[in-house]
């Protein structure tokens, strides 16, 4: 029969904590480290790369045991928060010199991946976000938060909205209502990281009372959230988290932003990832932040990633942007003073954040106040600007020269890193620290006094006085001298070479010095913690200059890129023309090779006209380059940026669109041509007046036959849609779609041109009217490198399958094809299988069918047109 478990005090006390928190990876101080047992102690070594050991301690061998040193824990935390562990931090609340029995210890902070203050853990140019979300039975509700800065975010509306936002935010942790567990895996499909809360959390009345109270108000219309439903439940459910958390002291985070979908260009993810604007596809690629982002300040690069993801719609706020980067691009030495003084600022917006919470150590305390240091140089300047807008922006900023000055008195230029490690304030801030750090100092010269008068006295030459923590000040004999100790010392230890006394007066000295030293310490500590909560009181104030640094930042990284790359300030108005005259794509342009430089092309769509471009032409000739450098440049413009042409008119874009290079989603068991499908339905479900669409390559996921006709509904569609007129680029290797343009009055071709010389292709990269009538796809085989034999016998075949299918012109195929009348026309009268067609077409549900659904409907028409 097995002996009963008997735990230790020690591990007793483990194991009820960990109670406390079961879904979390505790980290329990033990002296000078930090301890993981059991199931944590296994996750953690494989994590970290640490041992796993055993302990031994009586009843308690087997336990499995890892740790780490107190001091790494920034080393570590990292590693396990990435792995996507939430962390508790266990840290000892008392001195164990002090202690009576086992040292009392406590939670003190629940470290997630949505909530962390510490630095190694957050990228500095990139906002960490804890999103909630609340499932309504219309509309959703969506919550953002960084703790870190403390913006605050909500927003509501439909399931793709919430869908947009999530994609755009990139929360790195998300929570819901685990009783809907099986809603939000339908909806994520693994995409973010997820902690289920509980269900009572997600009521309307509990989210109000924790927002009312938190932000000290009666209702949420100051906030614009007066008209949500599920919005505030999804604030209140982060409220929730961070009480839960251990994450109390909140008072930085101020206001709720709302995010109004009416506000701000429609991005799907889709388009997102096509266009590359915050990663690249490729490992080695550019995304568009990398080459426009030339921001000096942590605040002023988030603020960048945030306009990015959020283009503007409204006219006269765009042109504000724009006349303000204008003036900075006309005055560059302005800019290049400002730049410089704003590279000293550093990230004033998560200190301050620190300071509100009390973790702001003293480095960064002074690191505070360097940056507010710079305002007043900074005021200078903007108020002699001749730009009004900006002489009256400079007066937002607030002064706070006397919290600068209040700092730099007291703090030491370079203090140590933590409280407890002494020499953190200045001398003369106060008599008393004065006082008990000359006793310190004093004390230490005693001791040198005492051992030459020791010495003198016992004649021992060699004698010294040392410490350790074990004994504290002793006197070290040699033995060789032992003989001539007085007998009024008193042996502590036996060394192999030596002996080791005290004496009273020693031991006296000692204590008088070591209180003095912990004394002034503990003196220190209350005075840093007197002027942290003196400078939480500017929180306000800081918040709001840090903001504006951050603008005034994105503003001059705009105006530095502009100058550097020839960009040209946008017209953007309330119209439907989009106008590029000497467009270039604005990360392809500066990655060619040095000499190199970009072919520029004119893009001009209206409603009227020229509503839709087809575009032809072969494999690497840029057609997707096109594509792409039309949508970025729009982008770029309604954001407020300067943009890659010689001019550009852009009459306001509502909703981004495109669809290039879609991938398998073998996981959710689509194809290519599936995920081709449902994101071309998607766009056709959301059209609007002001949309601009980027449609590459349709239909070439499935047969030829199949995709030129998915291809070519699709732009008849689009051109005779009743109610909007989108602005389409259209590239496609279906040389027949250039017929629409014969009957489509708003249809017109071009091609991007290339020259056959003496076999071989040139390309030329430049948009012409036209249409092209080759796609040189074996030229391209062999510039990729492809074995000559292949090259030669491809050609060979080419020529034979050429003279064999002599195809008839798609638009005699169109006149000949009952299935064609349909599409904005009616069908002729009399016709045998057209009431066949009808009677299927009038069963079909449109709404309810899938991409898949429909593609199976057609082929089943086409079937009954070959009968």
């Amino acid at each position: 029969m097995s002996k009963p478990i008997v735990l230790t005090p020690l591990m007793r006390q483990y194991l009820a904590i960990k109670k406390k928190y079961p879904h979390t990876l505790l980290l329990f101080r033990v002296g000078d480290f930090y301890e993981t047992f059991l199931e944590d102690a296994v996750k953690a070594s494989k994590i970290l790369g640490i041992v796993l050991t055993k302990r031994s301690n009586g009843s308690a061998a087997g336990v499995d045991l890892a740790g780490f040193p107190y001091h790494s824990l920034d080393l570590y935390l990292p590693k396990l928060v990435k792995a996507g562990c939430r962390v508790a931090i266990c840290d000892q609340l008392e001195d164990p010199k002090q202690a009576k029995g086992i040292v009392q210890r406590g939670v003190t902070e629940l470290v997630t991946p949505g909530l962390s203050f510490h630095d190694a853990v957050l990228d500095k140019k990139s906002n960490n976000y804890l999103a909630a979300i609340a499932f309504g039975k219309k509309l959703w509700g969506v919550s953002f938060l960084d703790l870190s800065t403390g913006e605050f975010f909500a927003a509501e509306g439909s399931r793709d909205y919430v869908r947009q936002l999530l994609q755009r935010f990139a929360p790195s942790e998300v929570l819901f209502n685990k009783k809907q567990q099986s809603i939000w895996d339908d909806f994520a499909q693994n995409d973010f990281a997820a902690y289920g809360i509980e269900e009572w959390v997600f009521q309307i009345d509990y989210a109000y009372d924790l927002l009312n109270t938190h932000f000290g108000t009666l209702s949420l219309k100051g906030f614009g959230m007066a008209d949500y439903a599920t919005a505030p439940i999804a604030a209140g459910a982060i409220l929730y988290y961070l009480a839960e958390t251990e994450h109390k002291e909140t008072k930085h985070i101020t206001a709720i932003v709302r995010l109004d979908e009416q506000q701000y260009v429609w991005l799907d993810p889709f388009t997102i990832k096509a266009l590359e604007l915050l990663v690249p596809q490729q490992p080695n690629g550019t995304a568009l932040i990398d080459i426009l982002d030339q921001t000096v300040t942590p605040m002023g690069a988030r603020l960048l990633k945030k306009w990015l993801l959020f283009p503007l719609k409204e006219v006269s706020a765009i042109q504000k942007r724009l006349d303000t980067v204008a003036h900075f691009v006309n005055n560059p030495t302005i800019t290049d003073l400002l730049v410089d003084t704003l590279k000293q600022i550093g990230d004033l917006e998560r200190l301050i954040a620190k300071v509100a919470v009390g973790r702001v150590n003293p480095r960064e305390l002074i690191a505070l106040s360097k940056a507010l240091a710079q305002l007043p140089p900074i005021q200078k300047a903007l108020q002699q600007t001749s730009f009004s807008e900006l002489a009256q922006w400079s007066i937002q900023f607030h002064d706070c020269q006397t919290l600068v000055q209040k700092i730099q008195h007291t703090i030491e230029q370079n203090p140590p890193l933590l409280t407890n490690q002494g020499g953190i304030i200045k001398q003369h801030v106060q008599d008393q620290l004065d006082r008990l750090r000359a006793m310190v100092h004093t004390g230490k010269d005693y001791l040198v006094q005492l051992q030459q008068k020791e010495s003198q006295r016992t004649h021992i030459p060699s004698l010294k006085v040392a410490y350790n923590r074990v004994f504290g000040y002793y006197l070290e004999v040699p033995h060789a001298h032992q003989d001539k100790v007085p007998t009024d010392w008193i042996r502590k230890q036996t060394l192999s070479n030596a002996e080791r006394y005290i004496t009273e007066e020693l031991k006296q000295y000692e204590e008088n010095i070591l209180n003095a030293a912990e004394q002034a310490q503990l003196l220190e500590q209350q005075l840093y913690q007197a002027l942290v909560e003196e400078t939480a009181t500017y929180m306000l104030p800081i918040q709001q200059n840090a903001k504006l640094l951050a603008e005034l930042d994105l503003y001059l990284s705009f105006a530095r890129q502009a100058c550097a790359h020839r960009y040209s300030k946008p017209i953007v108005e309330d119209s439907a023309l989009l106008m590029l005259q000497g467009s270039r794509h604005p990360v392809i342009e500066q990655r060619l090779p040095v000499g190199t430089s970009y072919v520029p092309n004119d893009v001009c769509l209206n409603q009227t006209d020229q509503q839709i471009m087809i575009i032809t032409g072969p494999n690497m000739a840029g057609k997707s380059a096109l594509l792409r450098q039309v949508a970025l440049t729009v982008l770029m413009a309604q954001i407020g940026s300067f943009v890659p042409a010689t001019l550009a008119q852009i009459g306001l874009v509502d909703k981004l669109f495109t669809r290039v290079g879609a991938s398998d989603n073998l996981a959710q068991g689509e194809s290519t041509f599936m995920m081709e499908m449902t994101e071309t339905a998607s766009i056709m479900h959301n059209l609007s007046d002001r949309s601009l669409l980027l449609m590459d390559e349709i239909g070439r996921g499935t047969s030829t036959y199949d995709g030129m006709a998915i291809a070519w509904t699709l732009v008849e569609y689009l051109h005779n849609h009743p109610r909007y007129k989108a602005r389409t680029l259209f590239a496609t290797h279906y040389h027949e779609l250039s017929s629409l343009a014969e009957e489509l009055p708003a249809v017109k071709n071009y091609t991007v041109t290339v020259e056959e010389i003496a076999g071989k292709i040139l390309f030329l990269h430049k948009l012409t009217p036209g249409s092209s009538a080759h796609s040189f796809g074996i030229h391209v085989a062999q510039m990729a490198g492809m074995p000559l034999r292949i090259v030669e016998r491809a050609t060979l075949l080419l020529q034979q399958l050429s003279t064999r299918n002599e195809r008839k012109h798609p638009q005699k195929e169109r006149e000949e094809d009952p299935l064609a009348h349909t599409i904005g026309k009616q069908p002729q009268e009399g016709s045998a299988y057209l009431h066949q067609l009808e009677a299927v077409l009038a069963a079909t549900d449109i709404d309810a069918l899938t991409p898949l659904d429909a593609l199976l409907t057609l082929r089943d028409l086409k079937g009954m047109l070959k009968k």
